[in-house]
């Protein structure tokens, strides 16, 4: 097969028959081109002969999972991919419209080795993508996503007899059957769901409503123009709208999905966001009285109180911190045999006997229903009023170039270095260690930290700091690395403003829940 053209000219002949693929959509752990600007449908079936061809490189069975999400061109983008797929000899289970983690799920349920998931996440419309691992729950990682880029870019495929094709049926429905089981909400809760018009509005609201939950919909018919945001649980505007249903319908609390419903963001019964490392930390607490001794995972933006919470502590839990991206935190978690992973983003990660390892949104939120339930006098709020009161800014994404910015960040890294060893501060406390598993995460004497890391799928640096003191300490310690971070030319504007004071958390007083 000829190379796949890496300029995409969507005016000209050939953009019809021949495969142009832009080789920068390949990313960290996983792929996303703008649609048709940087990919055409013949270049999706290249991607698709090439996945199959690397499924051939690694020895496995020749059967692979693949659905698609809710955009107006997701269908025929997974088309093309299943054509290519086939060529290389595969035989497709199409599951057809799905969230990721319902591909995922099938992968276990029809014993396939294999997934590809046809998605851009959260991504604005115009975004298209592709999810695809190979050792369940696992997802392609960093160099599994260059070996595919490179093998579809330099032409390295091989079509191959014995592919195949089916319809696999009722794929929804055993979904949904796996998630709900048996389990029946004992105590009556209103539950906001927010879906922003994304794939989850085909299937949240249905698991809540089967689990017993009173579910008060918002944005949840199907809508592939997303006419009020983009289904997004870490955004404000997505927040607080969740916010305002819940004060308008007195719910117990609201959860929120993303465009492919791998993570879940959550209000609780006062209209506060609860940050998604703060969700798993109340989980964890839930969890680590039935396993003790449990190990934890949390990714480099999550909050510090995995490491001091008085529960996990005495429980005998241990919390491993490590690199952001849903591909790193699966292999994590497995590695070390963790109960449970989780991310700032809103990705969880439940493991045996909870879950199977990957991430799914609908499972966190039938997750929270059985910690309400295991807590049948305390509202959310005062559940979440029990852990310790830090204060965190949003997660930050100065805008800096895909081409440029790990180059800009290992020279933010390495003055954070040099100002460490002449002894300066961030904020006016001393540098105890600068963590450098993914980006770097400055940790301070009074116990504070700040992270500055590129993003693994934006052209943008990301930014976190918390601070257990006060506001007034946690500007402070975010002036401090924006020297640094903006020190570079490079680095652009924020992508909203560091300290809105609705996105500032707790804002809650640190008071002892009733029980």
């Amino acid at each position: 097969m000829p190379r796949p053209h890496p300029i995409v000219t969507p005016d000209s002949a050939e953009f019809l028959t021949e495969p142009m693929i832009s080789p920068g959509g390949f990313r960290e752990y996983d792929a996303r081109w703008l649609f048709p600007e940087q990919i055409n449908l013949p270049g999706f079936e290249a991607v698709g002969l090439a996945l199959g061809t690397q499924m051939f490189i690694h020895g496995l069975r020749p059967e692979i999972v693949v659905g698609h999400d809710f955009r107006s061109y997701s269908g025929a983008v997974k088309n093309a991919l299943t054509l290519g797929l086939i060529r290389a000899g595969i035989h497709v289970h199409d599951i057809g419209l799905c969230l990721s983690p319902m591909a995922y799920f099938h992968q276990f349920h029809l014993d396939v080795p294999a997934v590809a998931m046809i998605t851009a996440s959260h991504n604005p419309n115009g975004w298209t993508g592709l999810k695809t691992g190979f050792c369940r729950p696992l997802t392609h990682g960093p160099d599994d996503m260059a070996e595919l880029r490179d093998i579809v870019m330099n032409g390295d495929t091989q079509d191959r007899a014995g592919g195949g094709y089916s319809v696999v049926p009722d794929a929804a429905r055993s979904y949904l059957d796996d998630l709900a089981g048996s389990y029946q909400i004992k105590r009556p809760l209103r539950i906001v769901c927010a879906t922003g018009n994304g794939t989850a509005s085909a299937f949240a609201p249905a698991l809540l409503s089967r689990i017993g939950a009173t579910v008060i919909p918002l944005h949840t018919e199907l809508d592939f123009t997303f006419p009020h945001y983009n289904p997004n649980p870490e955004k404000s505007e997505m927040l607080l709208d969740m916010a305002a249903a819940v004060r308008e319908h007195r719910a117990d609390f609201a959860v929120g999905f993303d465009g492919d419903g791998d993570r879940c963001g959550v209000v609780d019964d006062t209209a506060r966001e609860i940050s998604s490392d703060k969700v798993g930390l109340l989980l964890a607490r839930h969890y680590c009285g039935q396993h003790p001794g449990a190990q934890f995972v949390a990714d480099v933006k999550s909050t510090s109180l995995f490491t001091s919470d008085p529960v996990l502590r005495a429980s005998g839990a241990k919390t491993d911190y490590w690199k952001t991206g849903h591909s790193h935190m699966k292999r994590r978690v497995q590695e070390l045999g963790a109960l449970a992973g989780f991310e700032r983003s809103g990705h969880y990660y439940l493991a045996p006997p909870i879950g199977r390892g990957y991430d799914c949104g609908p499972l966190v939120a039938v997750e929270l229903c059985k910690y309400m339930d295991a807590s049948p006098n305390c509202k959310l709020s005062e559940l979440y009023g029990e852990i310790a009161q830090t204060h965190t800014t949003p997660t930050l994404a100065p805008a800096c170039p895909d081409d440029q910015k790990y180059d800009v960040l290992a020279r933010i890294i390495a003055r954070l270095d040099r100002h460490r060893d002449d002894g300066g501060t961030l904020g006016g406390h001393a540098i105890t260690d600068i963590l450098k598993i993914n980006g770097a995460r400055v940790l301070l004497a009074n116990g504070a930290w700040a992270l500055v890391r590129a993003s693994s799928n934006t052209p943008n640096l990301v930014v976190v700091c918390e601070s257990a003191e006060d506001k007034d300490d946690l500007r402070r310690i975010f002036a401090d690395l924006d020297r640094f971070v903006h020190s570079e030319p490079a680095v652009g504007d924020y992508d909203q403003h560091p300290f809105d004071e609705n996105m500032i958390e707790p804002q809650h007083s640190h008071a002892p829940a009733a029980k």
